[in-house]
């Protein structure tokens, strides 16, 4: 699935929208990827992680990952999806007391091989909290997965990205906007409540 392809699988399901958006780092954007609305179709979603998996298995090997684990809430659906399809099992991080943690009854054992999956990385602030909770838990992050890259490569996550593609969507800092960004009220529609 070429670059153009998944755009266009998020503009096809409206998942691509432009005005001021609060993100989930703190940082503000013109443009915001709403992976809940491109998850929402089953199929679109299927098709997308497949791509993703795909990738994956040539980058790592087809046996290289026992389990998905991804960060709640944005890669949840994503990190099942991704289970499924490498036919391993999925479970995710919540955030308790501001720190993810491993809740429900999800377990890691000793040295597992395990895809850090998300729905979107941005300066990768979550995904390394996630990979922190793993390796806390016993688990070895052997790579990190997400549909969207909005650093283009340049975030750097410690273990291997596999991105299905990369974007570079300019994002500010709140006293860095720039006039046309800040004419407009922010909006915040990720699913961090803490900012």
């Amino acid at each position: 699935m070429t670059k153009d392809q998944v755009i266009e699988e998020f503009r096809q399901a409206g998942a691509l929208l432009e005005g001021h958006f609060l993100l989930s780092s703190g940082l503000h954007s013109a443009a915001y990827l709403q992976c809940a609305r491109v998850m929402m179709d089953a199929r679109r979603g299927a098709r997308l992680c497949q791509a993703l998996t795909e990738r994956i298995r040539q980058g790592l090997g087809a046996e290289a990952i026992d389990m998905v684990v991804s960060p709640a809430m944005g890669g949840v659906v994503v990190g099942y999806e991704m289970g499924r399809q490498l036919g391993v099992p999925a479970m995710f991080t919540e955030r308790v007391d501001n720190q993810l943690t491993l809740r429900r009854g999800f377990a890691l054992s000793p040295g597992q091989r395990v895809l850090m999956a998300e729905d979107i990385v941005t300066t990768g602030k979550s995904s390394r909290e996630c990979i922190e909770c793993i390796t806390q838990n016993g688990g070895r992050v052997v790579a990190a997965s997400c549909l969207i890259d909005r650093s283009d490569g340049a975030v750097d996550l410690g273990v291997p990205l596999f991105a299905l593609a990369g974007l570079r969507l300019a994002a500010y800092e709140a006293d860095k906007l720039p006039p046309e960004l800040a004419a407009l009220p922010a909006v915040k529609p990720g699913s961090r409540a803490d900012l």
